[in-house]
């Protein structure tokens, strides 16, 4: 059983990063900007998450799903959190951790979940 790693997508408000590393220090979460992510499109975000064995975690509900779902039928996805745009920011460092403390990375092998469901 692996521990979660998380890859923040460009659109993800980086007070989650800092609050979720806060919080738990000893969780492995990549911003955005330390991947290099601005800028790049769907499928090499997904793409990249995957490569480095990360949870994609984003704020993205409209195109990501579709998105996700096209990579899947070729390659395996290390799983994504996506987070309600309006959900405070207390809230979505609270979800990260109990995905964090709850499952294991290869339980979010090709999984998407969206919070609050």
């Amino acid at each position: 059983m692996t521990t979660i790693r998380f890859q923040a997508d460009a659109d993800l408000r980086q007070a989650i990063v800092t609050g979720t590393l806060r919080r738990q220090p000893s969780i492995d979460f990549q911003s955005a900007n330390e991947a290099g992510l601005e800028g790049v499109k769907d499928p090499e975000v997904l793409a990249i998450a995957a490569r480095d064995s990360r949870v994609l975690v984003t704020h993205d509900r409209k195109t990501m799903p579709i998105e996700f779902g096209q990579f899947i039928t070729s390659k395996n996805s290390s799983g994504v959190l996506i987070l309600a745009q309006n959900l405070p920011i207390s809230e979505a460092i609270e979800a990260i951790i109990l995905v964090w403390e709850a499952s294991t990375a290869e339980e979010w092998i090709n999984q998407i979940m969206t919070f609050p469901l």
